[in-house]
């Protein structure tokens, strides 16, 4: 049925798809948390709210999250040929999905925390809580369904941006749709490549929605 699929390079790229994907995903995972606390803390009267740090790290936030991802890659060329050494193969790719996503999760994880009732943070103050008390036990398990749906949502979106990062090489299922599939002709390489990419986003988002189900239930 697929004369044209080479089964052991199918499952190399498929390595290395879901490789760029939760390596990516994990670092976006703890950087876009700590800019978005930073967001929220910052704009937030009853925390520390400076309205300087806010204006800045939203600045940084809103440039990488506007700017679109394959016009990222190519501007971050001589950033990642610094730190990676090469541009090529999918550890060159980790740079610019990391910085593409970690703002984008960023303005999530802000969000997630607004829609903590204030008055909870409130009864938390007037008992002696401290800033970082309000953080670590009330905010964060409050805000952590929508935290957990978000970083699930955000590595969906990593699955595609590894897909566009395929086109300038970075290795990975995008590459071979592009490369071998689009570029030679060969509908049924691209055909079981996309197939693939489906899986693999049906797989995070069954897991993003169960976990998300078992939070809320204990919080109930």
């Amino acid at each position: 049925m697929f004369p044209n699929v080479d089964w052991e390079v199918m499952m190399l790229e498929t390595w290395n798809t879901l490789y760029m994907t939760f390596v990516a995903g994990a670092a976006t995972f703890v950087f876009g948390l700590g800019l978005g606390m930073l967001l929220y803390i910052t704009n937030e009267p009853l925390m520390t709210k400076n309205r300087f740090i806010y204006s800045i790290v939203g600045a940084f936030v809103n440039i990488f999250r506007s700017v679109p991802f394959i016009i990222l890659i190519i501007l971050l060329i001589p950033f990642t040929r610094t730190i990676v050494g090469t541009i090529l193969g999918p550890t060159a790719a980790l740079p610019a999905l990391i910085i593409g996503a970690a703002p984008f999760y960023a303005r999530m994880v802000e969000l997630a925390l607004r829609e903590v009732d204030r008055g909870v943070i409130e009864a938390a103050e007037s008992m002696g809580a401290t800033k970082w008390q309000i953080i670590y036990k009330v905010l964060f398990p409050e805000a952590l369904p929508a935290i957990v749906s978000g970083i699930t949502v955000t590595i969906v979106a990593l699955v595609g941006y590894t897909a566009m990062a395929g086109v300038i090489g970075s290795g990975g299922l995008g590459t071979l749709a592009f490369l071998d599939g689009f570029q030679r002709s060969q509908n049924d390489v691209t055909f079981v490549a996309t197939v693939l990419i489906l899986v693999i986003v049906f797989i995070i988002q069954f897991i993003g929605d169960r976990l998300v189900t078992k939070i809320d239930k204990r919080s109930a």
